[in-house]
Order: C-alpha cells, then structure tokens, then sequence
C-alpha cells in the first residue's frame, strides 16, 4: 500500500504542472503576467502548497468557478437570463405593429380631431372668411397628399399613407363644409367633386399597389352621399350612384387580391339601401326599386365568376369571400323583395322560382370559368341556394308563413353538401339555418288551425322534426368528436319540438271545444268539463311522451334518450302533485294519479328486472349517448 504522503506530493505536482500549462496557453492567446506576480519557469514544475479544508469546502463564488483564475485573465461577467427567442420575436412583432400601425392610425384620428376644433374655432372667431376656409382645406388636403409621396420614396409607406388618410379627409370635410355648411357650391359640384377625389384615391391605390388607401376610397365613396344628403328623395341617382362604386371596387377586386373590400361593399350597399327604404320607399316605387335591388344582386353574384379563384387562410378551405358572401347576398336580396311583395306572394313565387334558376346557372358557368380547380364546394353552395329558393316557391303560392320550411330544407340541404365535399364552413351555415327556422316556428309564426293534427303548422313541426331526426340519424356516422354534443342537441330539440306540437295541438283543440261549449249554452258545468280534460290533457301527453321515451331507450340501448324520459315524467309527476291535485275534477285526478303511478311502477319493474344488464355493462356503455 503507497504512502500516503506520497500519493499528496504526486497531486501537488500535477496540478502545478496544469497552472503551469494554462498560463503558457494564455501567453500563446495574448495575455501577459499579471503585475506583481511571478512568471513560472518553464522547468520543473514549481512545488505548489495544498489547499486547506475550510478553503476547499468553501462554495464557488459569484464569478463563477471557485478556482483561483490565471495570470492576465479578467473574472468573466454574470450573465443575465434571457428570453426564449420566440417570445422575445413576438413581443418585437407586437412592438412593430403598435409603432407602426396602431399609433399610426390613432394619429390619424387625434390630427384629423384636432384640425377640426381648430377650425371650429377659426370659424367662431371670424379670423378666416368661408371661401378662404374652404380653399385652406383644400389646399391642406392636397399639399399632405403630394407630400407624403417623399415619404413613400424614402420606405416609410406606413406614415405616407397616414398622411395620404388625413388629406383626403380633409378634402372630403371641406368639399362638405363648401355645400352644407356655407352652401358656396350646388350640391351637383359637390358630387362630382367627391366623386374626383374618390377616383383619385382609387388610382394611387392601383399604381401604388396600396389596399389600405383602397379601403379608404370605399369608405369614402359610400360617405358621399351621406355627407351630402339634401333630406330629398333622389332614388335614381343615388342608386347609379351606388351601382358605378359597386362596380369599381369589383374592378379592384379583379384586378388586385382584395377581397376584403368587396365585404365593405356589400355592408355599404346595404346600409344605403336601408336607409332609404325606411325614408323614403313607397309602393308606387317598386318597380324601380326592385330593378336597382336586382342590380345590386348580379353585382355581388358575379363575384365567385369575376374574380380570382383563393383558398382561405383562416379556415383552409376554399375563400370566405367566395362561399359566405353568395349566401348572404342571396338572403338578404330575397329578405328585401318579401318586404316588398309580403302582401302579394304569388308574385314573390315567380321571383324565387327565377333566383332558383340563376343559381343553377351560376353553378353551371363556375365550372366553365374554372375547370382545372376544384370547385365542387363553390357549385353545391349555389345548387343548395337554388334547393332553397325552390323549396320556398312552392309554399309560397300558398301562405307565406310557411318560408319556415325554407329555411329547415336549407339546413339540410346545406348539412348534406357538407358530408359530400367535406367542408367544414356549411356545417356552421347550416346550423345557423335550422336554428332560424326552429326560431321563427317557436316565435314568430302564426297559424290558424281548424283540425286536429292534419293542419299547416303540425306539417311545418312535422319537417323541423324530421330534419332534426335525420341529423341525429345520419350525422353521427360523419361528426367529430368535439361535435358529438351537438348531435345531443339535435335529439334534445327534436323531443322539445314533438312535445311543443302534441301541447299545442290539445290545447287548440279543447279552446275550440271550449268555444263550442259557450256557444251551445251549456252553461258552467260543460265549460268545466272541457276545462278540466283540457288541464289533463298535458299530463297525459307528457305521460304517454316519457313512456314512449323510455321503451326506446331500452330498445336501443340508449342511457342519452332514457334520462330524458325520466327527466319529462319528473316534470310530470310535479304537475300531477302541484296541479292536478288542486285544480282537476274528482275523476281527471284519479285517472291522473293511477296512469303516472302505473307508469312508474312499470318502469321501476323493468329496472329492478335488469333486462338490459345494466348492471354488468362497461363504463364506455353507461355513459354512451344515442343510437
């Protein structure tokens, strides 16, 4: 066994041979001895004394490591925590764009703001007279304009085109100012001066590729007649008008990718139109209004076969603009002849019958205008709207009311091209169609029912309940798993929507019995006979409903539709303890009381039979939902 006094004269040695390798290297690296200390020679090692305990057990110090440093060597500096790259590259990004843009535009708005008290308060004071006014703005609006193009040169588009907004908002408030405020122009000059400056805003958005200054012409063409507005009617004009600019920017549109400026259209186009409708429209204005209203229609429904076919980004499907836009287009056109022809629809029939057959036709020429893409999601979306408007034609000729069905077949039809092309976005649109529908059945239509049963508005909750079946029939097989729920829902509203029938069509048919019975003089004995079964007439319903329920879910084996009977015969046992009891004839509560506790008994002995293994089924079979 080695000495070990030995063994610590050998560790001595090797670690003076290593200080003394790590200066030489630091000399090589450029470093010279410290002041003051002593170089090593580069003989034999020199004997090096061994560190005590305490300074070997004592903790590395901030620096860094707890070995003494080379000669000519500065203690490292502490470094400080970073952030991770991506975060740090957001919070840039976020920097860039309130720097950039948000500040930018919130100048914009502050400037334009203040221009305008400032010029409030010249006027007050006199200091500058009304022509001099209007040609100060002028000249202002026109001087930022030109003068922002030395700033566009120089790359700094985002300020030039802020100064370019505050121009032509100057020039549009002061060709205001000269007809409104100081009447020094006809309102003939004023139009055609904004529509210059309109033009002229267009072009520099074309040869400057900008479609920020593109959106400013279209907010300032549909101001124009706004901001020059007489309180007269000028439907003509006003509706070219609105024609010419509709047509510009679907011109934008074809030439450059911008199709958010058609959505400013539309919304523009809509917001005119209404306006005036409200003002102004009567029944002697039809004609015309209905050939500008048609006008407006071609216009947004050329759009899939005018402009650039685009996938969207957002929702990775074919463009937003493309499929929505038609939809609405075709909705809100029909919603604006209803208002006009609701008290004549055999008219209205004939009009739904040709938007039919206009966008059969649109789906025809998508596939002539763009036979190498893959348009089938564009050309179902059209067949579905042409499904529609020929669902609604039909009842239509009949009663108007029932445009209910309209918008229940949609769903349908619109959920069924979603299975065929896979597309995600109709779904939501036909859901948004049925839940429509299921609104104004419940809450806005009125029928007039004369029979039991075999009457418009039990056929109309008869096709709401069909739709809703044929979603949970066939609808599961294709949802996902986050849309599982709303297959639950579908089953939920189809037996709300069943119940709401059946209670209807009792209650209407004991309040006729009720008239009858007051109209025959049966004095107070036969009204309350036909009171009282009116009253039982819910229980039972409500029984009978629940009672059906349960028997499907044992058949189907469906714990979803089982607790949803139990849920409505424990509605029903609250009304047979709460109201039957206290309001309901001696015979109607006895019968009340027997069928709800032969009922109960019936299904407490089928569960305490366990004919369904209930007991023994997995986890994954109690908690499972419909069939």
């Amino acid at each position: 066994m080695s000495n070990p006094q030995d063994e610590i004269e050998a560790l001595k040695a090797q670690i003076a041979a290593l200080t003394a390798r790590v200066y030489h290297l630091e000399l090589k690296a450029g470093g010279g001895p410290v002041a003051g200390k002593q170089a090593i020679p580069e003989g034999r090692p020199q004997t090096v004394a061994a560190p005590s305990v305490g300074t070997i057990l004592q903790p590395p110090r901030e620096q860094g490591s707890g070995w003494p440093l080379p000669p000519g060597q500065a203690p490292p500096q502490p470094k400080l925590p970073s952030l991770p790259a991506e975060l740090a590259k957001d919070n840039a990004d976020l920097e860039k764009k309130i720097g950039q843009y948000w500040l930018n535009r919130i100048g914009i708005v502050a400037v334009l703001i203040g221009v305008s008290y400032f010029v409030k308060y010249a006027f007050e004071n006199n200091w500058i007279g009304a022509g001099g006014r209007i040609a100060i703005g002028l000249l202002a609006g026109i001087g930022l304009i030109l003068w922002s193009e030395r700033f566009r040169s120089r790359g700094h588009k985002p300020f030039s085109y802020s100064l370019k907004a505050i121009g032509i908002g100057t020039l549009y408030l002061s060709l205001w100012g000269a007809f409104q405020v100081y009447h020094l122009i006809p309102a003939a000059a004023a139009f055609v001066a904004m529509m210059i400056v309109t033009g002229a805003t267009i072009a520099l958005a074309l040869t400057q590729d900008a479609e920020l200054l593109a959106s400013f012409a279209v907010l300032g063409g549909f101001a124009t007649p706004i901001l020059l507005s007489t309180g007269e009617n000028h439907e003509v004009v006003l509706f070219s008008y609105v024609c010419l600019l509709d047509l510009a920017i679907l011109a934008m549109a074809i030439a450059k990718p911008w199709r958010r400026l058609l959505w400013g259209s539309f919304a523009g186009t809509i917001l005119l139109f209404c306006g005036w409708y409200i003002e102004f429209y009567s029944d002697s204005q039809r004609g015309v209004t209905v050939l500008f209203a048609a006008a407006f229609a071609a216009i947004f429904a050329a759009i899939p076969l005018a402009t650039r076919y685009a996938r969207s980004t957002l929702f990775g499907g074919i463009s937003v603009t493309l499929t929505l836009l038609p939809l609405l287009n075709a909705g809100v056109f029909f919603l604006a002849l209803y208002r006009m022809y609701q008290e004549t629809t055999a008219t209205l029939t004939w009009y739904a019958l040709a938007l039919a057959a206009a966008y059969l036709g649109i789906a025809s020429l998508i596939l002539r205008r763009f036979p190498e893409k893959d348009t089938s999601l564009l050309r179902m979306l059209h067949v579905s709207i042409a499904v529609a408007f020929l669902t609604i034609a039909i009842p239509l000729k009949l009663n108007a009311q029932w445009i209910t069905i309209g918008w229940l077949i949609e769903s349908a039809v619109l959920l069924w091209t979603s299975v065929k092309v896979k597309a995600d976005f109709l779904r939501y649109l036909a859901a948004t169609a049925l839940v429509m529908g299921i609104f104004r059945l419940l809450v806005i239509d009125r029928f007039q029912t004369e029979t039991l049963v075999f009457n418009a508005r039990f056929a109309t909750y008869a096709i709401a309940i069909a739709v809703l079946g044929g979603i949970v029939k066939f609808g599961k097989p294709y949802a996902k798993a986050k849309e599982m729920p709303l297959i639950h829902v579908a089953l939920i509203a189809l037996n709300v929507l069943a119940l709401v029938a059946l209670t209807l069509e009792a209650s209407d048919y004991f309040n006729r019995q009720l008239a009858a019975s007051y109209k025959a003089g049966l004095g107070y004995a036969g009204y309350a006979h036909n009171q009282f079964a009116h009253d039982f007439s819910y229980s039972a319903i409500w029984l009978i409903y629940g009672a059906a329920l349960m028997v499907i879910g044992f058949w189907k084996r469906s714990a979803f539709v089982r607790w949803q009977s139990l849920v409505l015969i424990a509605v029903t046992i609250v009304k047979v303890f709460l109201y039957d009891v206290s309001v309901l004839q001696q015979g109607y509560r006895i019968l009340s009381f027997v069928a709800l506790g032969a009922v109960l008994l019936a299904i407490s002995f089928i569960y305490q039979r366990d004919w369904l293994k209930l007991s023994f089924r997995s986890p994954n079979e109690r908690t499972e939902g419909t069939k």
